[in-house]
């Protein structure tokens, strides 16, 4: 995929709806749509498939629905119904009035099964799970057909027809198609159309129904029906469009579309299995879908990403059908480049070394003007309390240090951000011999100048201990230590792979009075210390603070070494 500047991105898929349209073909309409399924959160693969769906709506004044497949009720319910649609309005993109369900056309499809039943291409199957797998093949070995298949079209009839009202049990009996169980295509092999599912309350339909559409049989149907041009999906459906063809050539149906695939998003450091996610959740391995470091959309967005990171990172990986790994490192870098011009900076102690500066008056405080962010005067200025007592970073004071050691040491300088030359003259320790505080001196004609002859190297970050506001700071990392934790080939338990390191929680931090007004999704650059967002929990009357990411990548030296 390539994009320029103020051009449409181009990638193989809008090649080829521009040769449709070029045609005339849809009557020169382009309609897609997203159809997930209800049984989980969205993550950033789903995110991929939606700004290529809704964005080729957009880009070519064509429309995209929204289409929950719905068909599998045990594992679905409302709530999740309703995070996807947060979701999707939160990256940007609405369906305005086409939002459809799969239950919609619940009566339609059932239709369509008696036509095929009458046609003789669907059959009622008394075959259990067990025997159907056995009398399906191999891909070495074809299949064999039921003992079902041969039943007259009246008593496949009358058998689905007591199928939906009720008279069997969960597995008894199914409807199947029948094609080819000779076929090389194992999805051709007399697939399963319906099953038997009792005990179940649908989320749009209640106890209506106990017979349930397969996702083969209903999505090309659904896609039909609401007159989908192109119907956009990943690569491991590819062996499905034969059966997607299959459907829409054998029912009474005016609407075609075409099925393209292009290459699912494989993100390193993580798991873009649902199964594999709902495990994490439901075994606790993580507190939520919207964990922060979870790579789904809502727990993304909880860590601080922006949608129009995003969407920039859906970009920049582009779409095409060969399968990639791509590293996690684009993603950051994708909420670097956003937050790095959008962030005001504010100044945040995570590892607090309090200060007393005895030559500065007691009682005294001073506001200084400090820019919020120092590439963009747009954004203004905020005025922060300096005074005689100030929290600095303990990791930016050493007792002594060679020369490479750019920050505070008895007996040097350093420049307070923002603020003052101060020299450190004294280390306060505790019985264990812990420093528990320094007392320094500050020169007072050093605010935001550099007296001839001074040299200061270092310049560090300080918040005001009479006006610091206590906060909790969450340094959250990737989930997973390996880059690729589910690889199926080296046998090894994904979860056995979590980071131990992919959460550490700061209790006692202290920030400038200016965040008190921030509010949940604000974003800021911690100066020196990475990008942060308030989170929606508090801990007592404490604020919670998520870093998104790091200024820099600091697993590009991790990576480097090897695992």
């Amino acid at each position: 995929m390539s994009t320029e500047e103020g051009s449409k991105p181009t990638n193989f898929i809008r090649h080829m709806i521009d040769e449709d349209l070029a045609n005339n073909k849809n009557n020169g309409r382009v309609a897609t749509r997203f159809p997930p399924e209800p049984n989980g959160y969205l993550h950033i693969g789903h995110a991929k498939s939606i700004a290529l769906n809704f964005g080729i709506a957009r880009d070519y004044q064509g429309t995209c629905n929204l289409r929950f497949d719905d068909t599998n009720p045990h594992k679905e319910n409302i709530d999740f119904v309703e995070a996807i649609q947060n979701d999707v309005r939160w990256l940007g993109f609405d369906w305005d009035d086409r939002l459809y369900y799969a239950s919609d056309y619940f009566e339609k499809l059932y239709d369509f099964a008696l036509e095929l039943i009458q046609a003789g291409k669907a059959y009622v199957c008394d075959l259990d799970a067990e025997q159907t797998r056995e009398y399906r093949g191999t891909l070495k070995q074809a299949g064999k057909n039921s003992p079902s298949r041969d039943r007259s079209v009246d008593e496949n009839l009358d058998l689905f027809q007591r199928m939906r009202a009720g008279e069997f049990k969960d597995g008894e009996r199914v409807l199947r198609a029948k094609i080819d169980m000779a076929s090389p295509n194992m999805n051709m092999r007399d697939p399963t159309l319906y099953r038997i599912r009792h005990g179940v309350v649908h989320h749009q339909t209640g106890a209506e129904w106990c017979l349930y559409p397969m996702y083969d049989f209903t999505h090309p149907i659904s896609d039909a029906l609401e007159g989908i041009t192109h119907s956009i999906c990943t690569l491991e459906f590819e062996d499905h469009r034969p059966l997607y063809d299959w459907m829409l050539d054998n029912i009474s149906i005016d609407c075609h579309p075409q099925q393209i695939e292009f290459s699912r998003l494989n993100l390193q450091y993580t798991v873009m299995s649902k199964r594999k996610l709902t495990e994490l959740v439901d075994e606790g391995l993580v507190e939520g879908w919207d964990d922060p470091r979870m790579p789904t959309i809502a727990g993304l967005r909880r860590r601080g990403y922006t949608a129009a990171s995003i969407r920039a990172f859906c970009d920049r990986i582009g779409v095409t059908r060969a399968d990639n790994s791509v590293e996690m490192a684009m993603l950051e870098s994708a909420i670097r480049d956003d937050l790095n011009v959008n962030a005001p900076r504010r100044m945040a102690v995570l590892h607090p070394l309090k200060v007393v500066i005895e030559n500065y008056p007691e009682g005294q405080t001073e506001e200084l003007d400090v820019d919020n962010h120092p590439q963009n005067e747009a954004m203004g200025q905020r005025k922060i309390p300096f005074g005689r007592e100030i929290y600095i970073d303990r990791d930016d004071f050493k007792e002594s240090a060679n020369k490479k050691f750019k920050r505070l040491v008895t007996g040097g300088e350093v420049r307070l951000r923002n603020a003052y030359v101060m020299r450190c003259d004294e280390v306060i320790k505790d019985e264990q011999g812990e420093i528990i505080e320094l007392r320094c001196s500050y020169d007072a004609d050093t605010l935001g100048a550099n007296p001839e002859g001074r040299k200061v190297k270092g310049v560090i970050h300080w918040v005001s201990v009479a006006h610091a506001i206590e906060a909790e700071v969450r340094l959250y990392d990737r989930l997973f230590s390996h880059p690729t934790p589910d690889d199926a080939k080296d046998g090894v338990d994904y979860k056995t792979r979590l980071n131990p390191e992919s959460l550490h929680t700061l209790s006692y931090c202290y920030l400038e009075p200016a965040l008190a007004d921030a509010s949940v999704d604000d974003h800021f650059q911690f100066e020196r210390e990475g990008y942060f967002c308030l989170d929606r929990t508090k801990v007592g009357d404490k604020p919670v603070f998520n870093r998104t990411v790091t200024l820099r990548d600091s697993w590009a030296k991790i990576e480097g070494q090897g695992d």
